[in-house]
């Protein structure tokens, strides 16, 4: 297995070959899948970044709009949204902040009050994305979607799910490598739960180590999302442990890089997990 070594996100270098890093959501949207809006009110959204920078996150990821159908968003509600609440990210707390945005001029406003990360759902859809990543010496996440971000997809048919993921994977990375990017910034991720059955999760999660073999630092969205819910018949307050055990296999099938929203009980997964390996 061909695991990634190295991640650079914005100044800084990290080292993933044993330990992964643990990325904390925050939403800034009142229609969460997950809060439902509760950090949507700026004094609970920096409460919340405040706890989860205490809880040992490694970065902050700050959504603007939710993956799934809802109510149109604009692009200068996103703005609005995200860009004051990531430059005030980056002024209270020394770690890296990402931006999860399909929209390459969201992402450039972020990038210019100080995001290191473009986390983009749609698996660079808009074609500029890369473009101002480059020129701003961002990293980026390529994340596999079948159809694109709020359009659902109820039925959705691979010939082969690991390799069609790790094929759209591979040439979303070349592409960001084509437009300057350096490996260390790229970032890929399975995509779990966006256009595919639980099934094709859990098939895909159970072979992270071939999406970690293509040499990129691989993301691990699995907290608290639908087909943990469908595969073990859980209630979204009840995916907790299903959530944690996901990211125990993930780290140990070569995911560096866990999107999560309990982040002191990953960490805790993590730390014991980065013990075993560093001691094998």
């Amino acid at each position: 297995m061909r695991t990634p070594t190295l991640c650079d996100l914005g100044s800084r270098r990290y080292d993933v070959t044993h330990r992964a890093l643990v990325m904390g959501i925050l939403n800034r949207t009142p229609d969460s899948f997950y809060d439902k809006g509760a950090n949507f009110a700026l004094d609970a959204f920096y409460a919340k970044a405040e706890q989860l920078v205490a809880d040992g996150a490694d970065l902050l990821d700050v959504g603007g709009v939710k993956a799934g159908p809802g109510e149109e968003v604009t692009e200068e509600q996103e703005l609005d949204r995200v860009v004051g609440p990531v430059a005030e990210l980056v002024k209270r707390f020394d770690v890296p902040i990402s931006v999860d945005t399909w929209r390459a001029s969201v992402a450039e406003a972020c990038y210019a009050v100080g995001a290191a990360v473009g986390n983009d759902i749609s698996g660079f859809g808009d074609p500029r994305y890369l473009e101002v990543a480059a020129a701003a010496g961002a990293s980026v996440v390529a994340t596999h979607i079948r159809l694109k971000p709020r359009v659902a997809d109820p039925n959705p048919v691979y010939d082969d799910v690991v390799a069609d993921v790790a094929r759209f994977l591979t040439e979303r990375a070349e592409r960001a490598l084509a437009a300057g990017i350096p490996a260390e910034r790229i970032i890929v991720d399975a995509g779990l739960d966006l256009g595919k059955t639980a099934a094709q999760s859990l098939e895909l999660l159970r072979h992270s180590d071939v999406l970690a073999d293509l040499g990129f630092p691989l993301l691990l969205s699995a907290s608290n999302k639908t087909f943990l819910g469908v595969t073990f018949d859980l209630e979204l307050t009840e995916r907790r442990e299903a959530s944690l055990a996901a990211c125990a296999l993930g780290i140990a099938r070569g995911c560096r890089i866990l999107r999560v929203h309990d982040v002191a009980g990953t960490v805790k997964v993590r730390d014991e997990l980065q013990q075993i390996t560093e001691a094998a």
